[in-house]
């Protein structure tokens, strides 16, 4: 993808949590996006032109990320009171209030077919949860993190995790077993990309470590953010060609997938990037930092309603 279709241009800024915002992720389609705060609020928005749609608040303590079903009706969410809530996005409603956890959640996952929910905890565990049933306990617990899970990835029937203790493990639910490879410093971020072969890792060494799922192989380091104090997630674009960090000095990053240049820095935030999403089929890219508010950025070439 040529740099002038990356997303360098900021479109809107949408501030209305009260303090930190934590995550922002679109729904499945990209025609909406949801964010997560410090005030314990989940507020959907309109990215394209700004403007807050509704608010989900149930949590007692702050929304550290959230989860979209594939058809866009029910959304999960998780934070610093160690409940998952499964909702319906339509009424509000919170469907479920799953227990088990005993310390936050830091990250979240429904499984490819909406019907399990895959929960990582600072507890130290990964949680199973059957949102089919009526039953508000764990289905399964995946116990080996020796320290907190911080990022979960499903991909039927695995599911990958990133913890505090360097390890970036695959479990294979179906069959039981467990591969884990060391990335020899705390990882804060697990994703996949969408050709489904490679996991991006972040680390709090100022790295994001590039591994081929099948082998295990490092394949690329990413480097030239600020990642040594936060949960900064990366991700890769809709086409798998660049990289998106976050970053602690505010800066949102992009590089280029196979050479690992950097190719821009996207300033805006005043405080520590904590989130970045990308759009499934637009050069768009969200961030959300901890200077209360979430940014939409686009490819200069592309205008919206209202512009």
């Amino acid at each position: 993808m040529a740099k002038a279709a990356l997303p360098t241009r900021q479109v809107t800024t949408m501030t209305g949590h009260a303090g930190a915002v934590n995550v922002a992720v679109f729904n499945s389609s990209g025609t909406y996006c949801l964010t997560g705060g410090a005030d314990r609020a989940i507020l959907l928005w309109n990215p394209y032109t700004g403007k807050h749609i509704k608010a989900y608040r149930g949590h007692n303590h702050e929304v550290l990320d959230i989860a979209v079903s594939k058809d866009n009706s029910r959304i999960a969410s998780g934070g610093g009171d160690k409940y998952p809530l499964h909702w319906d996005v339509g009424t509000g409603q919170i469907i479920r209030r799953y227990r088990g956890h005993e310390n936050r959640i830091n990250s979240l996952k429904f499984n490819d077919e909406d019907t399990l929910l895959v929960t990582g905890s600072y507890d130290t565990t990964t949680k199973i949860w059957d949102c089919k049933s009526r039953s508000i306990d764990p289905i399964q617990t995946l116990g080996e993190a020796k320290d907190s899970v911080t990022s979960v990835v499903v991909l039927s029937p695995y599911i990958f995790t990133g913890s505090v203790d360097g390890g970036v493990r695959c479990y294979d639910v179906r069959m039981g077993s467990l591969v884990a490879d060391q990335m020899g410093s705390p990882v804060v971020s697990v994703s996949l990309s969408n050709d489904k072969k490679c996991i991006l890792a972040s680390c709090l060494d100022n790295t994001i470590r590039l591994i081929e799922k099948a082998s295990g192989e490092l394949l690329n380091e990413y480097k030239g953010h600020s990642n040594q104090n936060y949960k900064i997630t990366s991700c890769f674009s809709n086409t798998d060609a660049q990289v998106i960090s976050g970053s602690e000095d505010g800066t949102v990053c992009v590089w280029d997938l196979v050479e690992a240049t950097l190719l821009t820095k996207l300033k805006c935030h005043m405080k520590p990037a904590l989130s970045v999403a990308y759009h499934p089929s637009d050069p768009c890219l969200l961030s959300a930092s901890s200077d209360g508010s979430a940014v939409l950025w686009a490819a200069p070439t592309m205008k919206f309603e209202g512009e």
